[in-house]
């Protein structure tokens, strides 16, 4: 080894040679171990990144597609179909009602009819005034045994067939003597007292027609030292035993003119 220093230091030729040699000696060797190291970390790692990317991508598009739409359009036609099923019968109550309707309507008299009225007392002359002494009714006087009718069409309310008047006790609801009473179809109702006699079949819940025969004119009750005559109010409805409203409520006066006339002037109450 000392030789070979002894050597260079006396050659300088030979020192620069060395240097050159060992400088291009490392270059030389580390091209090689640099150059596979990238070239083999690259080449496997690209290819599964970029092969698995489009294979996911066409499997979530692809699949969706299909389930969403099919169950979209099938409910759509089920739910028009079911509409129309249910609101197509519908009508048809509505038009198989209309002749039950009507056919009711005709059992039941016409509300717009209009009613029929007749003078209450036929057969005979007759004399009455436009007032009463202490409550509004009209003494219709005329022979006895008068016919004596049904104002109007409706329903026997009321009779008192004997004549139990005393003008001992003078009690005001047997005033009338023989009597009757009867509710109109008119909603009014038509009393008639101081009777001979009721005709026969008239009693409570008898229909009678306008016109039909009820009873005869007399003097029974309190009226037996007048001149023969019958008391004819009109009133409200009430009950049976209410003397003090069927006696009399509205003056007849100007019905029964209408009535002589061949009018047909429905009563009106207060």
């Amino acid at each position: 080894m000392l030789p070979i220093m002894s050597s260079i230091r006396r050659s300088p030729w030979l020192l620069v040679l060395l240097v050159l040699l060992s400088a291009c000696t490392p270059s030389t060797a580390q091209v090689p171990t640099a150059t596979p190291t990238p070239v083999a970390t690259l080449t496997p790692t690209t290819p599964p990144t970029s092969t698995p990317l489009p294979t996911a991508t066409a499997t979530a598009t692809a699949n969706p597609s299909p389930t969403i739409a099919l169950p979209t359009a099938t409910p759509a036609t089920t739910a028009t179909l079911i509409a129309a099923q249910v609101v197509t019968p519908l009508p048809a109550p509505t038009s198989d009602a209309t002749p039950i309707l009507v056919v009711n309507d005709d059992l039941l008299p016409p509300e717009t009819e209009q009613l029929s009225y007749v003078f209450p007392v036929q057969g005979a002359k007759v004399d009455y005034g436009s007032s009463h002494h202490d409550y509004p009714a009209t003494d219709i006087f005329c022979a006895e045994g008068s016919r004596f009718v049904a104002p109007t069409s409706g329903v026997i309310d009321f009779t008192s067939p004997e004549d139990r008047w005393s003008p001992a006790n003078d009690d005001p609801a047997l005033r009338g003597g023989i009597s009757v009473a009867m509710i109109g179809d008119d909603g009014v109702r038509y009393y008639g007292s101081h009777l001979s006699a009721l005709a026969e079949g008239i009693a409570p819940g008898v229909r009678v027609e306008a016109g039909q025969l009820l009873g005869l004119t007399g003097k029974s009750g309190n009226a037996r030292n007048t001149p023969p005559h019958v008391h004819f109010g009109i009133s409200r409805p009430t009950t049976p035993d209410d003397w003090q409203v069927r006696r009399g409520q509205i003056s007849p006066f100007p019905y029964l003119k209408a009535w002589q006339r061949g009018e047909n002037m429905t009563p009106v109450l207060p």
